[in-house]
């Protein structure tokens, strides 16, 4: 049985907490309960369009925050669509996969497009839940259609949803490139490159791989490379070109690496048939 100076003392911890918390950021507390701003603290997702801008967000909830988050999340939940989708979060974290469902659930049918995002993941990949592909198609369109980056990107890996030379699928790209996602960047980048889904336009498509890349996007450097080496959408530069590669390369692109080795190995010795003896390498 628990003591009542270990109660009291267990309740001063949790005042000390949020009084933390006031002190480092007053504005924290702002126009919400101190439930949903530890809510916030142990489990925002940095991706998610709720997010207030005054809360940082963790990409992966500590293993020691999770039952933190789950307690405060669900009190906060019950006035709060995000703390619902914080709530899943922990949930999923702790691979309590029934409860994440349902918290994610709730939290979509109150208009959550992050939350609609990660419970596509789940049927996606069958984690938690049975692989359901259609599901997941349905749940990241409607993410998409609300313009949440995510549910674009993970709509067009799915391969699913608006075709990519329909123009629509070129304004979702847009929207969510214009929030800052590096794939949707990317992707748009390659649209433009071929003229899918609008006009062909090297100089546009140059913009966004510039744009994906400055985010380290691998395969934006790589065509980034591409471009510079052959003067599309901007001025001819090989030294630009092998930068661009090796960047890409660093970061596993087998395309960038192969760039790098036939420029390295550029000279090709044939026969008199035309076929390939050897090729000099510097």
């Amino acid at each position: 049985m628990v003591s009542r100076a270990a109660a009291l003392s267990k309740a001063c911890a949790a005042s000390v907490v949020v009084a933390a918390l006031v002190a480092s950021d007053p504005g924290l507390i702002r126009a919400q309960s101190a439930d949903l701003a530890l809510c916030d603290r142990v489990a925002a997702d940095p991706t998610d369009p709720d997010k207030p801008a005054d809360v940082m967000g963790v990409r992966d909830i500590a293993p020691s925050d999770i039952a933190t988050a789950i307690k405060y999340c669900r009190v906060a939940a019950a006035k709060s669509r995000r703390a619902l989708y914080q709530l899943g979060r922990a949930h999923a974290a702790a691979q309590q996969w029934q409860e994440a469902v349902g918290a994610y659930r709730k939290a979509i049918d109150k208009g959550s497009t992050t939350a609609m995002v990660e419970l596509g993941v789940m049927f996606g990949t069958g984690t938690g839940v049975p692989k359901d592909e259609a599901q997941a198609r349905l749940l990241f369109e409607r993410a998409a259609a609300a313009g949440n980056p995510r549910g674009v990107t993970n709509l067009s890996a799915l391969g699913g949803g608006v075709p990519p030379s329909d123009p629509q699928s070129r304004a979702l790209f847009t929207k969510a490139a214009e929030s800052g996602s590096a794939e949707a960047q990317y992707q748009l980048g390659l649209m433009a490159s071929d003229g899918v889904g609008g006009k062909q336009d090297d100089a546009a498509a140059r913009a966004w791989f510039e744009k994906a890349a400055a985010q380290n996007h691998a395969g934006a450097l790589e065509r980034l490379g591409a471009f510079a080496q052959a003067g599309r959408g901007g001025p001819q530069d090989a030294n630009a070109a092998k930068a661009y590669y090796e960047r890409a390369a660093a970061l596993g692109n087998e395309d960038a690496k192969a760039a790098l080795e036939r420029a390295r190995c550029r000279w090709v010795i044939k026969d008199k048939r035309g076929g390939v003896v050897t090729t000099l390498c510097f």
